[in-house]
């Protein structure tokens, strides 16, 4: 997932950087409200997550006219501005929460996972096919509760896949959701990157689950169908010898 941080200080953005890289997001760094706006335009993102005190423009300003321009990323505001007033126009111009600094990481990292969970329609940090289960907050994969290890890329995919449970996805969406349209590598990645994770979902028992639709991208099934088990052989006991006549 892919966040635009909205931030003059620099000491400042470097630090929430690195609390939204611990929980597994890129971040793309801007300075000014401009700047963001343009960015917001021109590219997809999971959240923004905007300062409220801006060289050019308020905080609110920005969500303000990309609402205008019916972008519908949502946007958290994070501000040294503890004021009601502040809060009441950051809402009032179309944010979807308002987080004060100093923050706690943690709270900070659950608020921006819930606020892109609510923004996917999933109110619950699970999503789930059949036996597979994935967990949003701590980005673990299991099937039937045994851990499956993916790659960065392999749980961004699946995440994906699972986000749009019965859609067609082209590899411009996969490109996209991995990359954010920056310096994005060639289309045939993705085969690779699925390949490997349907080798890794085989293993853990689950096949059939992503369906390549030929000609236009992959998809994931409503149901993740059980590997059919293999009969265990049956020992047959051996009948005893029958008795001899002269035994008789």
């Amino acid at each position: 997932m892919r966040v635009l941080l909205v931030e003059y200080d620099d000491d400042t953005a470097e630090g929430t950087s690195g609390t939204l890289r611990s929980i597994g997001y890129s971040v793309d760094h801007v300075s000014t409200g401009g700047e963001a706006v343009e960015m917001l335009r021109r590219y997809d993102y999971d959240l923004a997550l905007l300062e409220m005190v801006l060289p050019d423009m308020a905080g609110y300003e920005v969500v303000r006219t990309i609402r205008a321009a019916r972008i519908d990323t949502p946007a958290m505001v994070l501000s040294s501005l503890v004021r009601p007033q502040a809060k009441v126009k950051a809402f009032s111009a179309g944010a979807d929460d308002y987080v004060t600094k100093p923050y706690d990481p943690t709270e900070l990292a659950a608020r921006v996972q819930a606020v892109v969970r609510r923004s996917k329609g999933y109110c619950e940090p699970t999503l789930r096919a059949g036996r597979l289960k994935l967990c949003l907050d701590s980005r673990e994969v299991s099937v039937d509760g045994r851990p499956v290890h993916l790659t960065g890329k392999e749980y961004l995919i699946l995440q994906l896949l699972l986000l749009r449970k019965g859609m067609v996805l082209t590899k411009d969406a996969f490109l996209n959701h991995l990359y954010g349209g920056m310096d994005e590598p060639e289309m045939k990645i993705i085969d690779v990157f699925i390949c490997k994770l349907r080798k890794k979902l085989h293993q853990a028992g689950v096949d059939n689950l992503i369906t390549t639709v030929w000609g236009q991208g992959y998809m994931l099934k409503e149901d993740a169908l059980p590997r059919p088990a293999v009969p265990k052989p049956v020992a047959v006991p051996t009948a005893s010898p029958a008795p001899s006549l002269g035994a008789l």
